[in-house]
């Protein structure tokens, strides 16, 4: 009889470890399925990242284009260069990403079409350009009267937003197959867990049959159960502890960030309501801030000034020595100094200049100079003037 329980009992374990064998193939499987899953995800959003990105940047590149036309200034025609070449990268690291994959290459084949589009429009743009150089805007006029281009540039966005739009038809694709991939792995492992419990109690009622014949090892067992209890307890305790400490530093680095985003809004609400002219520039001269009085002075959008040299709004005066414009900032950022109560032209954004004061600080992060602030103040009683 005892011999029948023993093999029953192996018999049960074996089967218990032969479907937890199996759960656990089936979950190791369905891991690496989603690990798999999760790249070509990760891999299509890339796809549809840059795709995004060559419609911006097409944006952008015409915009300089059309700002070039209009005033001829070569820094516009440098921003348009920049963003064609950085649209023509973003669009080859595209269609490399599409170039290998089964369900691909439809997006590959789009994103073909696509260069020959893109290459259309580059080659229109050169001869805008050329046309600007040698004939100034009626030249542009000419030009675009015999070729508007304007199709070529729609093509574009419906190129794009269909490569777009079939990258995200794929991802909601995959995600219900992963939808029913999870809901099948938790099944599997449900029903394992449930027959492996069902089993379980078989095998703890079969021994109970057995426990008179082993009082011994029960009583060993309870022994053990009360030292393991003890240690069970410690832990406890000592967990409560450490979850007490974390919950108190949890709430320490809390008030602490909110403390710190309170000081930001302070700061810029104090840097708004100055009435003088508040210019933040980078260590590269570019404006990375303009509080409300600039925008007031001068009409200029903070848009349309961010991210450009500050020499769009603030001229300085010819250096007598060199007979050249000389921008003082440069040096004293480079020194790390301060510049007090010099003379400069405000420029708006009609065209006219107004004499001004200006004064720099420079801004400090580690011993190191990353930016300064301008603060520039109009002379009593000036007038604006035009542009010679």
């Amino acid at each position: 009889m005892k011999e029948d329980i023993e093999k029953r009992i192996i018999g049960l374990f074996v089967l218990m470890l032969a479907i937890l064998v199996y759960v656990a193939w089936t979950s190791v499987r369905n891991i690496k399925q989603n690990i798999k899953d999760n790249d070509w995800v990760n891999h299509t959003h890339d796809v549809i990242l840059h795709a995004e990105d060559v419609l911006s940047y097409q944006h952008a590149g015409d915009a300089a284009l059309r700002t070039y036309l209009l005033t001829g200034d070569e820094r516009d025609k440098q921003g348009y260069r920049v963003a064609y070449s950085t649209m023509k990268e973003r669009l080859d690291e595209a269609e490399a990403l599409t170039r290998t994959g089964e369900d691909e290459q439809s997006s590959h084949q789009n994103l073909l079409n696509l260069q020959n589009l893109i290459g259309n429009r580059i080659d229109v743009a050169r001869a805008m350009v050329k046309a600007r150089e040698d004939g100034g805007l009626e030249g542009v006029r000419q030009q675009f009267g015999a070729h508007p281009d304007v199709e070529s540039i729609n093509k574009i966005e419906r190129s794009v937003n269909h490569i777009v739009e079939v990258a995200r038809g794929l991802l909601r694709d995959r995600d219900k197959r992963q939808h029913l991939q999870a809901l099948t792995s938790k099944m599997t492992v449900d029903t394992g867990l449930a027959v492996d419990f069902v089993l379980l109690a078989l095998v703890l009622w079969l021994i109970r049959d057995d426990v008179a014949a082993r009082r011994e090892a029960a009583q060993a067992l309870t022994e053990a159960n009360a030292q393991l209890e003890t240690k069970v307890h410690e832990r406890t305790a000592k967990l409560i502890e450490s979850n007490h400490t974390l919950q108190q530093e949890n709430l320490e680095r809390r008030w602490s960030h909110q403390a710190m985003d309170h000081q930001l809004r302070y700061n810029q609400l104090i840097i708004n309501s100055i009435a003088e002219l508040v210019i933040v520039v980078s260590r590269a001269l570019n404006v990375s801030r303009i509080n409300p009085a600039v925008v007031h002075q001068t009409g200029w959008e903070p848009q349309e000034l961010i991210a450009q040299p500050v020499e769009r709004v603030l001229q300085f005066p010819v250096d007598p020595a060199s007979g050249v414009t000389q921008n003082p900032l440069t040096l004293a950022l480079r020194d790390g100094r301060q510049i007090q109560n010099r003379s400069a032209q405000l420029l708006d954004r009609s065209g006219k200049t107004l004499p001004v004061r200006y004064s720099l600080f420079p801004v400090h992060d580690q011993d190191r100079v990353v930016g300064g602030v301008v603060t520039v103040r109009v002379l009593d009683g000036a007038q604006p003037q035009s542009q010679s």
